[in-house]
């Protein structure tokens, strides 16, 4: 099982969801398969054979498109009490996804929503930073980074790592998981509300810049150097989900 506070999953919500799986087969090379649940339209996204994400049509109508990242629990329904006792919000569950696990879908104090898994068996291999089309990075934009940081820290068990400053748009906060970073906490910017975008593995940013517009993304900023040496690009797919890859140049 994968320890407390591991991604383990990523969901797109998208109001076209076949249109989403062509976009996204071009810029990260991943092949889609039904996911055989009955009565429910639930594309499975896989980079070679692991698979990465989901992707399915809002569940209410209004819904705009965007990327969820599901991190492990051990308990799904003491986490969801554990979110609501520090501020946060129970938006949906906990509930049973048959032969897969428990799952929950929470907000934290300052709104960012996020959603966790108790698993049923094995673990996720989702979330891999040597892989490419595999989650890498996670970046939570949020009102208050450091109340956010405190708050994760409690339901997940993460620590402060490298604190950077970005000068006027303040301080880019890493936080690590069993001794590795594997996300960043900032000032929300020009975000219209607290929000984690996942951060995609790729073989390149300057041919992700590419394959973005040429699938009809948006590209919002880069290729971008960032510190170790890797480069990013963050961008916006043509439903309006916002997402970003990291790789070599």
């Amino acid at each position: 099982m994968s320890p407390k506070g591991t991604p383990v999953w990523y969901e797109l919500t998208t109001t076209d969801p076949n249109a989403a799986q062509d976009f996204y087969a071009r810029v990260l090379d991943w092949t889609f398969k039904d996911s055989g649940m009955a009565d429910f339209d639930y594309r499975i996204g896989h980079a070679g054979d692991v698979g990465i994400c989901g992707v399915m049509a809002p569940p209410e109508v209004g819904m705009p498109p965007r990327w969820g990242i599901y991190f492990a629990v051990d308990n799904c329904d003491a986490t969801a009490k554990a979110v609501s006792g520090a501020g946060g919000k129970v938006c949906h569950g906990p509930a049973d996804i048959p032969n897969v696990g428990r799952f929950a879908v929470l907000a934290d104090p300052q709104g960012a929503t996020f959603a966790v898994l108790q698993a049923t068996d094995g673990d996720s291999h989702a979330f891999d930073q040597m892989k490419q089309g595999h989650g890498n990075w996670h970046e939570l934009s949020t009102t208050d980074p450091k109340a956010a940081l405190e708050f994760y820290g409690r339901i997940f068990g993460w620590k402060a790592s490298t604190a950077m400053d970005m000068g006027e748009m303040g301080t880019y906060q890493l936080f690590s998981h069993d001794g590795r970073d594997i996300g960043g906490m900032m000032p929300l910017g020009q975000a219209p509300a607290p929000i984690w975008i996942p951060y995609f593995g790729t073989s390149g940013a300057e041919t992700a810049v590419s394959r973005i517009t040429a699938a009809g993304g948006t590209v919002l900023h880069g290729p971008s150097e960032v510190p170790g040496g890797a480069w990013i690009v963050s961008a916006r797919d043509p439903q309006g989900a916002e997402f970003a890859v990291v790789g070599p140049k």
